[in-house]
């Protein structure tokens, strides 16, 4: 069911439709089985992704031979800083990454994956200063990624997470809405099934998530299939509650830090995700 009656949430496609009978679960339940055929994220239902031209920002994985550094470690970027003062720029991100960030973006949470195969993440949030004086840093949080790393060029099925900033508009998941300003949709439809790549149970994972605007359409549910670059561009690219290995290509944190984010984005101040490895977010 629909736990709050936002614009988006009334906008969302017929798997966000209030499910009332047994028969309408069963279905809900079976539609998201199927979709784990087609592609998703740490077993998951595959949903859909926009197109990363139509996001807040754009994206910034495309293949590129600027990079200097070695294999898993990130060039060195300046940031001007005075004592006491927040940065003026998001640590980490080179000048083709931050110029990526839309200018109306207040938070940006930067997901900066250990190396370029890696699983391993660490997630960090950043909300502008009064004024534009920089951005403010949250705890650090680690993470899981895909298994096989990051990519420029995410397809259906490759185990890559797809690198790029992307907004973060709409939330759900199989537990009531913990009090996010986003859109959630609340439904049976948030269950994953099997096991995770080391044997884990996937039990929990979606009872939060947030969409990652990769190849979904902004403002519905994260159940909605809609995938404007195809379904071979895959989807279901989510932040989700972890359990405790590499996803299919979605990022996971801890279900505390899954509820904190949800409490710190506001869609007033354009919320988007800066994700990849650090070698590439700092081009």
């Amino acid at each position: 069911m629909i736990t709050r009656t936002s614009p988006a949430a009334r906008a969302h496609g017929p798997l966000a439709a209030r499910t009332t009978g047994p028969l309408a679960r069963r279905t809900a339940v079976l539609l998201a089985a199927a979709a784990l055929l087609l592609t998703g994220c740490a077993g998951a239902v595959a949903v859909g992704d926009t197109a990363a031209d139509s996001l807040p920002g754009r994206a910034t994985d495309r293949p590129s031979g600027s990079a200097t550094a070695r294999p898993g470690t990130a060039p060195k970027t300046t940031t001007t800083t005075t004592a006491g003062a927040a940065p003026r720029e998001i640590p980490g991100l080179g000048p083709r990454t931050r110029a990526a960030v839309p200018a109306g973006s207040g938070q940006v949470v930067v997901v900066t994956g250990d190396g370029g195969d890696s699983s391993d993440s660490t997630v960090v949030v950043y909300q502008r200063t009064g004024d534009d004086a920089g951005w403010k840093a949250g705890a650090r949080w680690p993470a899981h990624n895909a298994l096989k790393g990051w990519t420029g060029h995410h397809t259906a099925g490759d185990l890559r997470s797809p690198a790029g900033v992307y907004g973060l508009t709409d939330a759900g998941g199989l537990r009531p809405d913990p009090g996010t300003r986003l859109p959630y949709h609340r439904s049976r439809g948030f269950v994953p099934p099997g096991t995770g790549f080391e044997g884990e149970s996937l039990a929990g994972s979606f009872d939060y998530v947030i969409a990652v605007d990769y190849n979904r359409v902004p403002g519905t549910s994260p159940l909605d299939w809609t995938r404007p670059l195809g379904a071979r561009r895959g989807g279901g690219i989510w932040l989700h509650v972890d359990h405790g290995g590499p996803t299919h290509g979605c990022v996971g944190l801890s279900e505390r830090h899954m509820k904190e984010l949800l409490l710190t984005l506001d869609p007033d101040r354009r919320p988007v995700v800066v994700m990849g490895d650090a070698a590439r977010l700092a081009r």
